[in-house]
């Protein structure tokens, strides 16, 4: 194994180099108004969802976001999504599932203030925070929103107490990520543990495979134009390029990418957290 792969196999090193990363990414983009930081999603059969011609060129990453978030009604709802990025998926989801409210936690602070000069939409809003550490109240919201993020946590097992004690009873957790083959038993054991009730799962490799492909022209594109030459292998990988390390370890099902729904099982809003 190269020492690059050695070094990104260390959950501590692999989280100080993302809290480095997404800022640097976002000074990076800021001027190609990338609003998606995630992978993509193609399903099979293809998605007819209608798109305004403003989304259509986010389809793929889109269509990720419509996947996790569609396993629950969230009209009407006051919803969180932790880690939201560029903010392009609370602002799809926000215009299109018509939510209360809806509000965007980030840890990387230029992200923030893209995000909150970029999408001006009613009823949405954008904090900085840690996902370790919400900054609400117990009982806050209907749903908490989480895609392709969790990896990056320091502390995985505190995220998803925090996700019950924000939570209101019978609340609804929709989350997406992956992990290495080595860590996908520890993932499981850990979500077993949390005070969520399992409604779906799937792994859904096959659309994300299909929705990197669809936008492989575009993400190699942004690489070569705004990444240093040293760092575009690392760009590469990030971005889910066909021939890059992620893509292969995808095809292969050294990585699991899989989709869930839960339910918030506490009675009472912030019942999870009372024995901390």
């Amino acid at each position: 194994m190269p020492l690059i792969d050695h070094l990104l196999s260390a959950a501590p090193v692999r989280q100080a180099l993302w809290r480095l990363w997404y800022p640097f990414l976002t000074r990076r983009l800021r001027h190609d108004d990338v609003l998606f930081l995630n992978y993509a999603f193609a399903p099979d059969p293809p998605s007819r969802v209608p798109l305004a011609p403003a989304d259509e060129p986010n389809r793929a990453c889109i269509q990720l976001y419509r996947h996790v978030a569609t396993q629950a009604d969230l009209a009407g709802k006051d919803v969180l999504e932790v880690s939201c990025g560029h903010g392009g998926g609370a602002s799809y989801l926000t215009r299109t599932l018509r939510p209360r409210s809806y509000i965007g936690l980030d840890l990387n602070p230029a992200g923030i203030r893209f995000c909150r000069r970029r999408h001006r939409v009613d009823g949405l809003d954008f904090v900085p925070g840690a996902a370790g550490k919400l900054p609400f109240a117990a009982g806050s919201f209907d749903a908490v929103v989480n895609i392709e993020a969790s990896h990056c946590y320091p502390a995985f097992p505190r995220f998803l107490a925090e996700v019950a004690r924000v939570l209101r009873p019978g609340g609804d957790f929709l989350y997406a990520d992956f992990r290495f083959r080595a860590g996908i038993a520890e993932w499981e054991t850990t979500l077993a543990a949390a005070p969520l009730r399992v409604c779906d799962t799937r792994e859904i490799n096959t659309g994300v495979l299909g929705g990197l492909d669809q936008n492989a022209v575009r993400s190699m594109d942004l690489i070569v134009r705004r990444l240093p030459r040293f760092l575009r292998p690392l760009g590469r990988d990030f971005a889910g390029i066909p021939g890059s390390r992620i893509y292969a370890a995808l095809q292969r099902s050294e990585v699991s990418y899989r989709s869930w729904h839960f339910k918030n099982t506490s009675e009472t809003a912030g019942g999870a957290a009372a024995g901390r």
